[in-house]
């Protein structure tokens, strides 16, 4: 669901832009405020977690498209809002710059619509209201894939609208959104089962991070090289068996225009933000530039091909996200203290 730049206007663009800069800094003000700085590491492993299985795309049988889990609410059950949304926000942040993987133009409406409606809607609306009655497996299964299935939905319903106010392509708003909300319905259903598992299994093991009112004053040392091993295993194993298919937002605009890639408009802002990218993104599309010009025959073939570029590329995009929220978590941190030794 990373929308390109060519969807979207520079007025759209802008505001969206402006709109996610105020939620990071309302989100940055709240941890500051109200929640515990221990917090901080678990937003770089889980982050890492969330950037390394949203390259898994798996396909959605009979439809020709493939989905990603988006991360939203696994991020905000274990993290909190306010954390989950930095954390989405640093995931959405590395995969443009470094990977190509949504526009520069675009970065605040992928940051809004992947991270606002999960974080801030579906999680306390939702996801809260079904476990405070009593948290067993049933609601969390229950729980995780209404919040899941409604935050794509929200996601994929603005996605369109931003498309449409932004009035840059031709794509139709009613087939456009006809095409979009049923192919995020199975993706937010497949991704609410994945989260419900994650969650079901970390309640089993370490209950504390699950509960409303959490308490990260514990030791999660164990919990975090799990969480780094399975990034890792993912990166190493599983990243290069993705689904090639297009995604739902792709696969939507295939179906809605004929081509998954539309063209950016004859315009400066376009052109050099697109340039900024290409000198950013040492990975485009988490490969190396060119990999699938390269010849199976070729002694270099391996160390240069498609598979090995999946493969780094996952593990120096969790590196990168791992550390850039422990950046931001740590400075966050530093404030609060300079903060409390100067009023006291």
């Amino acid at each position: 669901m990373h929308m390109a730049d060519a969807l979207i206007s520079p007025a759209v663009g802008g505001t969206l832009l402006a709109v996610s800069v105020g939620l990071i800094g309302y989100s940055s003000k709240k941890i500051k405020d109200d929640v515990d700085t221990n917090v901080i590491p678990l937003m770089g492993v889980i982050g890492a977690f969330i950037f390394v299985a949203q390259m898994i795309n798996f396909t959605i049988p009979m439809t020709g498209s493939s989905g990603h889990i988006v991360g939203g609410i696994l991020l905000s059950i274990l993290l909190g809002p306010y954390a989950a949304f930095i954390t989405v926000a640093s995931v959405i942040i590395i995969q443009a710059f470094f990977f190509a993987d949504g526009g520069l133009l675009a970065i605040g409406c992928n940051i809004f619509n992947m991270g606002f409606f999960p974080c801030f809607i579906c999680y306390p609306l939702i996801y809260k209201n079904i476990i405070r009655a009593g948290i067993n497996s049933k609601r969390i299964i229950i729980a995780s894939i209404l919040s899941a299935v409604v935050g794509l939905q929200l996601g994929s319903f603005f996605v369109v609208a931003e498309t449409f106010l932004s009035g840059i392509s031709e794509l139709p708003f009613n087939t456009f959104l006809l095409l979009m909300q049923p192919i995020h319905l199975a993706i937010g259903i497949i991704e609410g089962v994945a989260t419900s598992a994650v969650i079901l299994f970390i309640y089993k093991a370490q209950p504390e991070l699950v509960l409303e009112n959490k308490s990260f004053n514990i030791s999660y040392k164990k919990f975090i090289i799990a969480f780094i091993t399975i990034t890792v295993i993912i990166a190493v194993g599983l990243t290069r068996y993705a689904s090639s298919l297009p995604d739902g937002l792709e696969w939507s605009i295939l179906k809605t225009s004929g081509s998954t890639e539309l063209e950016n408009p004859d315009n400066d802002i376009y052109s050099k933000l697109e340039d900024i990218q290409s000198k950013t993104s040492f990975l485009p599309e988490y490969n190396f530039r060119g990999a699938e010009n390269t010849s199976n025959e070729t002694d270099n073939s391996f160390l240069f091909s498609e598979d090995t570029g999946t493969v780094i590329s996952g593990i120096i995009g969790g590196f990168f996200v791992l550390l850039f929220a422990v950046s931001i978590g740590f400075f966050i941190k530093i404030i609060k203290r300079y903060r409390t030794g100067y009023n006291n």
